[in-house]
């Protein structure tokens, strides 16, 4: 399973194009001079008991913008945060008590722009060892973790389409057991898997 760790070094190594929540959506314009917030998430990667893991966490269902979805720890940028992996790295500790030793950043994917507004940069990180998730209360309903390699097989992902502000929306999922794990996540995920070098 190592080799997945490689393969992943050497996709954050390539250049890629940015991803968005309309990709599916062709007939979607989008206003060329639109206002995007910056923000960043976290992929903690750590290694389980059948290969490596990829740490999520399930949006609390009190939550105005996507209540109860599969997300990445992260946020917005805020002033004093010194780049987008410092945003990562606070929001991740803020949101699952992940603490910043222990941790390679391995690198950042392309940004993704959200229906929200935000272009979300996505920062990959290992854990050398476990750590007591503290999900944020009023936030996070839940942390739990998924095999890398299942979200990380194009086999696993499928489109789905659903109705939303009057129009039909096409969009990534990729499930895994009782978690749907879809929207920009999957989106985000499913571009980490198109950039993997072939096996």
């Amino acid at each position: 399973m190592s080799d997945l760790i490689a393969r992943t070094r050497a996709a954050l190594a390539r250049a890629g194009h940015a991803s968005s929540d309309f990709d599916l959506n062709p007939g979607v314009t989008l206003a060329p001079g639109r206002k995007l917030r910056p923000a960043a998430v976290l992929a903690p990667i750590i290694a389980g008991r059948d290969g490596y893991d990829l740490i999520l966490t399930k949006r609390s269902s009190a939550l105005k913008h996507h209540p109860g979805q599969i997300a990445f720890p992260g946020g917005k940028q805020d002033d004093g945060d010194a780049d987008l992996i410092a945003t990562a790295l606070r929001e991740a500790r803020e949101e699952i008590g992940l603490p910043d030793t222990h941790l390679e950043i391995l690198g950042s994917f392309a940004p993704h722009e959200t229906v929200t507004s935000f272009t979300m940069t996505p920062v990959v990180a290992l854990l050398s060892q476990e750590f007591e998730a503290v999900p944020e209360a009023g936030e996070v309903a839940e942390v739990f973790r998924v095999p890398l390699a299942h979200v990380l097989n194009p086999a696993n992902y499928v489109v789905e389409s659903r109705h939303w502000r009057g129009q039909q929306r096409s969009y990534y999922a990729v499930p895994y057991g009782p978690y749907y794990i879809w929207g920009a996540t999957a989106r985000i995920l499913r571009a980490w898997t198109d950039r993997l070098p072939p096996l």
